[in-house]
């Protein structure tokens, strides 16, 4: 699928941005595209690494924020991963939209934050936020949720779920967009996420597997 071929679904200053870098889709973003992408719908994607799920939220994120429904947040597990991410966000969308990075003390309602477009956070950040009350979250559009498989960390995955399950009653027409590489039962996890689930197998470069045994690979 041509990128021109969702011109007409896109806000004009999105599209003008993708279509410096992008001439077509790769199979997973068509395949979002079709499930809804542009329409608000809720989408699990399990997809492998590099094959474009980052792509899906940031059009999901930036047509909501230009077309004025509200705000976006991106969940990732790690600070280091949301620096990342608000790094290249601000790279690429910093002249249509006020991008912030919000990994701080978790004892602040960081009330600054009603002035951004799109938020980058870890869960555990957000899930302070929401207990301080900061009144920007009722403006919340749209929830992308990297590295969703994280649900079954230890760790992570309890406070992750309760963030989940407070924001799907908090925001009742929020567009949720779950990313992962890998998950195990993605359909027990689309069904509870009221998500439409998008799977590929499309990776840039094609993968080998193969068993190592005295100085020799057999691949298979």
């Amino acid at each position: 699928m041509e990128l021109k071929s969702v011109k007409s679904g896109m806000p004009k200053e999105l599209y003008e941005i993708l279509e410096k870098e992008i001439e077509s889709l790769r199979p997973a973003q068509e395949k979002a595209v079709k499930k809804g992408l542009l329409h608000g719908k809720n989408l699990l994607v399990c997809t492998p690494t590099a094959s474009g799920k980052t792509l899906i939220a940031e059009i999901a994120a930036f047509k909501s924020i230009i077309e004025g429904k509200g705000k976006a947040v991106y969940i990732v597990p790690l600070k280091a991963l949301a620096y990342e991410k608000y790094r290249d966000f601000r790279k690429r969308y910093g002249k249509i939209a006020k991008i912030a990075l919000s990994i701080g003390d978790i004892d602040s309602a960081d009330n600054y934050l009603a002035e951004y477009d799109l938020i980058v956070t870890t869960s555990e950040k957000l899930d302070s936020l929401i207990r301080h009350s900061s009144p920007w979250v009722s403006g919340i559009a749209t929830i992308i949720i990297d590295e969703i498989h994280l649900l079954n960390d230890h760790g992570r995955g309890p406070t992750l779920e309760i963030l989940i399950t407070i924001l799907k009653k908090l925001l009742k027409n929020v567009q949720i967009i779950a990313l992962s590489a890998t998950i195990g039962n993605a359909e027990e996890l689309a069904e509870w996420l009221q998500a439409d689930l998008v799977v590929d197998e499309w990776r840039p470069v094609t993968l080998h597997k193969g068993i190592y045994l005295d100085g020799e690979v057999e691949f298979y």
